[in-house]
């Protein structure tokens, strides 16, 4: 039975879970629920916190978890990253007082506060940047004003917080994070080879839409142009002579231009309808 790490809360918990509905497997409905066979199909998830999940998949204690990209890498375990999964994303940045930081040599001899003392570390050694790593559980955007810190690595988004704390972020980014499943250094299972296939078909569907149209064949080359597909669309003869049914897949965030281009050359009965799952 192949054994998966879940995140038991946080960013991360629902969309990971989701994603795992999506791929056609169980997933708990009572959020005290630790662990979860789901004996369809040969798996069992045990749900623990996100920080951990890389160090069970490390330790062998789990064949596979989902969990970010910056926590697999502050684990320092040997489980490596299997694929990314596209969602929770982050970025980490250095953060310092205004006008005190402005490249990365700043950093040097100084003190940094961060939860991610491992990743922050590694960052630093592979640059040959000597400075103090500070760990703190939290919010570190206050070690500096209380003295603990000269500077902060920690997640940006909007940098909202840090400018009201009167720190701005410099340098390149330390990480650019998301969500990943990862696995252990070890030959994989078989069993493997099948979640990251279904995850491999839920993320692909997300990107796409099935888009069905009626075209006049006079115009049906144009309209393979906009709607090329994966490998070419399905088209079919209509009963009306001169007209052809056509059917393709089309990226999501595009579908609304190509509907417009689409009617622009004569189709008609265009009708956009999701995908939930594929394989490719």
């Amino acid at each position: 039975m192949l054994r998966i790490a879940v995140p038991n809360k946080g960013s991360l918990s629902e969309p990971a879970s989701q994603l795992l509905r999506e791929a056609g497997y169980r997933q708990r409905r009572d959020r005290r629920e630790l662990v979860l066979a789901d004996a369809d199909n040969d798996v069992e998830f045990f749900f623990i916190r996100p920080r951990d999940v890389a160090v069970y998949v490390g330790a062998g204690t789990v064949d596979a978890g989902i969990t970010g990209r910056d926590l697999l890498l502050d684990s320092g375990t040997g489980a490596v990253e299997h694929r990314a999964l596209g969602f929770a994303r982050s970025r980490f940045r250095f953060a310092a007082p205004e006008g005190t930081c402005a490249s990365l040599e700043d950093v040097r001899g100084k003190r940094i506060a961060t939860s991610y003392d491992g990743l922050v570390r590694r960052f630093l050694a592979e640059r040959g940047v000597d400075a103090t790593v500070v760990h703190l559980d939290g919010a570190v955007e206050s070690s500096v004003r209380l003295g603990v810190a000269d500077l902060i690595a920690d997640v940006v988004e909007t940098g909202t917080t840090l400018r009201a704390a009167g720190m701005e972020v410099f340098g390149e980014a330390i990480l650019e994070s998301e969500a990943v499943l990862i696995r252990g250094d070890r030959p994989s299972p078989a069993a493997l080879e099948i979640l990251d296939r279904r995850i491999e078909g839920v993320l692909v569907a997300r990107q796409y839409v099935m888009c069905d149209y009626d075209c006049p064949a006079a115009n049906l080359a144009e309209a393979v142009e906009l709607t090329p597909g994966l490998q070419s669309p399905t088209i079919s003869p209509l009963h009306e002579a001169g007209w052809y049914a056509v059917r393709s897949m089309v990226e999501t965030g595009d579908v609304n231009r190509v509907m417009d281009d689409l009617y622009r050359i004569g189709a008609r009965g265009i009708i956009v309808t999701p995908v939930l799952a594929c394989r490719i």
